[in-house]
């Protein structure tokens, strides 16, 4: 749990993925399109992955929990959340808000 808190804390944006998820390439990519330079960890790389996959798990209450999306050091959540808050035209004032785009 520790890990998920300080790792979600050391950029602006941080996306929790696994390698082999086209999901979470979406989502990495839709950041980077917006000019977003994200902290991206592949759990599946990690050796602390399990852990931090298990902990992802229990705080999104569903598994997998990739791609688990934190802005400002607070879970957004996922494709799902993410995908909906950009549609409704609220990702880039939230990402301008952390600090994690300037225009």
């Amino acid at each position: 749990m520790e890990r998920v808190t300080k790792l979600s804390t050391e950029k602006a944006v941080v996306i929790f993925t696994a390698s082999n998820c086209p999901m979470c390439h979406t989502v990495v990519s839709l950041f980077s399109d917006l000019g977003v330079g994200a902290a991206v960890h592949e759990l599946d790389r990690d050796p602390h992955g399990r852990e931090m996959e298990r902990e992802l798990a229990r705080r999104l209450g569903r598994s997998p929990p990739v791609p688990a999306v934190f802005i400002a050091g607070k879970l957004v959540g996922s494709t799902d959340r993410v995908m909906s808050l950009h549609l409704a035209g609220k990702l880039v004032p939230m990402l301008r808000g952390a600090g994690a785009i300037w225009l």
